[in-house]
């Protein structure tokens, strides 16, 4: 290899790298879309909606919220597995993102090398809530009835494979009972049908759940974390309600495209920290049970592999498929 080569290849990377990090330095210089694979109303939109505002703050443009909904979050997934590597196009997932996998043979995308990850945003634990018309107070109730009743009560999640339905599935073998699961199109509508009573309980995470456990119109039986939570603290886990090692929590996390470059995904990484640590989002944040988290990127990389795997084993051990 000459040295005329080496100084020709040295020259075009120096030019690479300082049009990378001009880049960089420019970004961002127009509005930021942040796609939400699911419905309005549901807890991903809810913590997306609280940290778009904040985050385009910070960076000074406008970050829109779009949601995509679909096919347990992989159609609004997909947009952002196909969108430019330019920092201009992010995803808000939530725990779904590392079940669908094993749920969906054929995605569209790959779950790991189709995107870079930004950072967790906040940790989600749920709560097992029930139409306020069914006869029972806490869990060891519902257990009862459900044994009493075997195949006629029906859970609710927004579609097969979600957090929501992992729950009900993992409550049900390990509560030793018989019930239904009904996949509905999005966590809006699963939250309307309980109440209406058309489903007897539904496992959605607090953010979603909150507002309705607070006016009366669902009643809560069981925080599904290893802890209660700072927003119902009267609400025992389930765990300490007689199903002893039962947790099944969720989370929110921010993705773009692969491809990325690394200082936009550092730029945006650390803008989405500062979201977290103000004291406005934390107690909003709080109010609806959730804690922040803010990981680094290689963080969130590496969790979202482990968990993959933890998935995977659970649903091939209960055989969940698509129905």
């Amino acid at each position: 290899m000459s040295r005329k080569f080496i100084g020709a290849l040295c020259l075009g990377l120096g030019l690479a790298f300082s049009t990378a990090a001009a880049w960089a330095q420019e970004y961002p210089s127009k509005p930021i879309r942040l796609v939400v694979p699911f419905p309005p109303g549901g807890g991903t939109d809810i913590v997306a909606r609280t940290v778009a505002i904040k985050l385009g703050e910070i960076l000074r443009v406008s970050v829109v919220v779009e949601n995509r909904a679909g096919a347990g979050g992989t159609v609004g997934t997909d947009v952002v597995a196909r969108a430019p590597a330019d920092g201009y196009t992010l995803g808000l997932v939530s725990g779904s993102h590392v079940i669908n996998p094993s749920i969906y043979p054929k995605l569209p995308y790959d779950t790991q090398k189709a995107f870079a990850p930004v950072t967790l945003l906040v940790a989600a634990p749920a709560v097992l809530v029930v139409n306020k018309a069914l006869p029972v107070n806490n869990v060891q109730e519902l257990i009862a009835l459900a044994k009493s009743r075997p195949g006629k009560l029906f859970f609710a999640s927004a579609g097969v494979g979600t957090p929501p339905h992992l729950a009900g599935e993992l409550f049900k073998s390990m509560a030793g009972i018989d019930i239904t699961h009904v996949p509905y199109k999005g966590n809006g509508q699963v939250m309307t049908e309980t109440i209406s009573g058309e489903v007897a309980f539904t496992f959605p995470t607090l953010p979603s759940a909150v507002p309705f456990v607070k006016d009366g119109q669902l009643r809560a039986l069981g925080v599904t974390g290893s802890r209660r939570s700072p927003s119902m603290p009267t609400v025992p886990t389930i765990a300490e309600s007689g199903l002893s090692g039962y947790e099944s929590s969720s989370w929110y996390g921010v993705l773009a495209p692969a491809g990325t470059p690394p200082a936009i995904v550092t730029r945006l990484h650390r803008a989405l920290i500062s979201v977290l640590e103000q004291p406005e989002v934390q107690k909003l944040l709080a109010n609806q049970g959730l804690d922040p988290v803010g990981n680094t990127p290689a963080e969130f990389s590496a969790q979202i592999k482990t968990e993959i795997d933890k998935w995977a084993n659970l649903i091939k051990q209960n055989n969940l498929t698509l129905q």
